[in-house]
């Protein structure tokens, strides 16, 4: 009797908690590190609690930005180009391209267009 491999679901062996992944860990740890002089400024107005959600929700914002994709869709010119792809790649690419201060290099092919009209109906 031979042996056989049984195919299983290895999708999240690589997560951490089950929640997060390592680019989405890291990015929310950048996103709570973020809130953290919002936080430090609102604790010494005795405002602590509010510091705190502030500090929360910027890690929120990283955990979506590190785990979620750009949804594929035909209402919006960017969701029709970038649709399935990561959303941090999309803010890297957006970054690299204000950083080039917008040049966009097109090539074009020239195509010749004949204007002879036939005047005798292919005769």
């Amino acid at each position: 009797m031979g042996t056989y491999d049984l195919p299983r679901n290895v999708k999240g062996e690589g997560r951490i908690l089950f929640v997060f992944s390592a680019k989405a860990l890291i990015y929310t740890v950048i996103g709570a590190a973020l809130g953290i002089p919002i936080y430090m400024i609102f604790n010494m107005i005795g405002m602590s609690v509010i510091g705190l959600i502030i500090m929360g929700v910027l890690g929120l914002v990283g955990f979506g930005i590190g785990t979620l994709k750009m949804p594929e869709t035909n209402a919006f010119e960017i969701t029709k180009k970038t649709g399935g792809e990561n959303i941090d790649d999309v803010i890297k690419r957006a970054i690299k391209f204000k950083m080039q201060k917008n040049k966009i290099y097109v090539y074009q092919k020239e195509e010749t267009i004949d204007t002879k009209e036939e005047t005798n109906n292919g005769k």
